[in-house]
């Protein structure tokens, strides 16, 4: 691969309170091998020079579905296959915006398809972030993960998708663990709350006792896999903490004490605020819900004020904020909204920009990405403009390179 040479920008390294520069940055072979001004260009290198943007570590997003839409239906009806495809674009979608590396928590095929998505991509066959995946959402019966109160009575105990992990006591949760691992799970996800878009439970219900929660983080870390909940309320995410998970995802009714036992726990929350807090703020307004299956209004009626106060909860803590959208419930060309929404609610633009790069790589163990620095893979991203003076920049990054590899540069009109 030949060498590139970035001239002209500010860079951003993923750590600091704002952009230093303009530096050059030298990548070599998919490494990052010097930042420093007046770099010499080695010969056959490429020059790219990128004036007036920022540099930025490449973006992760902790929290997608990409073989999901927000037609629920599609998803339940459709074929592992269709599945497949309907992700090609999504995936390519989301590394122009940006996001070189994306966790995925749970795809809607019946098999594991989400794995051979990853490993496609990680061999270079398709276009895409590289993939952390957990295949599929390991629920209770009747918990957040159990469609099957959307059929009517006699198709009850349907098999998959409607069941993708249904699995109670721990002897089930542990077969459940280790058919995900062994199937090539990075990561366990597991329900332990009821939630929002799905049709027969509550995000304020504990789904899982402390028993099976501690079964199932054990079973993971027994062998070599992290855990994380879905969880929104008190209860469900302070056994999540006993069980010793890695992550939370979401924590959006989660009280300032429980907060505090995340925070002191050294937890990482994902708080997915963009389609959270706004359905939140928008609980009331009956144009945002046109289309919308009736309980999903109510449910965030009822809780409107307890989101709205643990999001202004969770900018006040110091718990380690990773960038994740849950995009899949929206689409994928707009997860980068969760910015100006996290910012909206009181977090700092570089907490904000960090959960996206340095603590996202730092929750994902992927200790040579999320910071631009001299012998690290070289996931370089570009901006025009400053995110730290405009959050709004972070949706036009035109600018995308990933292991070296350049996908996207400006066009001829927009380069300085």
């Amino acid at each position: 691969m030949p060498a590139t040479l970035i001239t002209g920008a500010k860079v951003w390294d993923g750590l600091a309170d704002g952009p230093a520069g303009p530096r050059d940055v030298l990548v070599q072979d998919g490494w990052i091998r010097q930042i420093a001004t007046d770099v010499p260009a080695p010969p056959g290198a490429e020059v790219i020079d990128l004036d007036g943007h920022t540099l930025s570590p490449g973006f992760m997003d902790c929290h997608t579905h990409v073989t999901i839409t927000p037609d629920i239906m599609s998803v339940v009806t459709g074929s592992p296959a269709a599945m497949a495809l309907r992700s090609l674009p999504v995936l390519r979608t989301l590394l122009m915006n940006g996001f070189t590396t994306v966790r995925d928590l749970m795809c809607a095929d019946v098999g594991y398809g989400i794995v051979d998505l990853r490993d496609a991509v990680a061999a270079g066959r398709i276009a895409g972030p590289r993939m952390l995946v957990a295949p599929h959402l390991i629920s209770a019966r009747g918990g957040h993960g159990d469609f099957s109160t959307v059929l009517a009575d006699q198709f009850q105990g349907s098999p998959p998708p409607l069941e993708l992990a249904a699995a109670d006591g721990c002897d089930e949760i542990r077969t459940r663990v280790r058919q995900e691992v062994r199937a090539g799970a990075d990561w366990i996800k597991f329900g332990a709350t009821g939630g929002f878009s799905s049709p027969g439970d509550d995000p304020g219900q504990t789904t899982y006792s402390q028993e099976e929660m501690t079964a199932l983080v054990s079973a993971a870390a027994d062998l070599g896999v992290p855990a994380t909940p879905h969880c929104y309320g008190d209860e469900g995410a302070r056994r999540a903490v006993r069980a010793g998970v890695r992550s939370i995802e979401h924590a959006n009714l989660a009280s300032a004490d429980t907060l505090k036992m995340i925070e002191d726990a050294g937890v990482f929350v994902v708080p997915t605020q963009y389609t959270v807090v706004n359905d939140a703020r928008n609980a009331f307004n009956e144009g945002h819900w046109r289309g919308a299956p009736a309980f999903k209004p109510r449910k965030f009626q009822k809780y409107q004020q307890a989101l709205l106060d643990s999001a202004e909860n969770l900018a006040a803590s110091e718990i380690r904020i990773a960038f994740g959208t849950d995009a899949g419930m929206f689409p994928h060309g707009d997860n980068w909204r969760e910015f100006p929404m996290m910012t909206s609610n009181g977090i700092a633009p570089a907490r904000a920009l960090r959960a996206a790069t340095s603590v996202a790589a730092d929750l994902l163990g992927l200790g040579d990405l999320g910071v631009l620095a001299e012998g690290r893979i070289a996931d370089i991203i570009a901006m025009p403009g400053d995110p730290f003076a405009d959050i709004q920049v972070t949706g036009r990054v035109d600018f995308v390179m990933k292991d070296g590899e350049v996908y996207r540069r400006p066009e001829p009109a927009q380069a300085a």
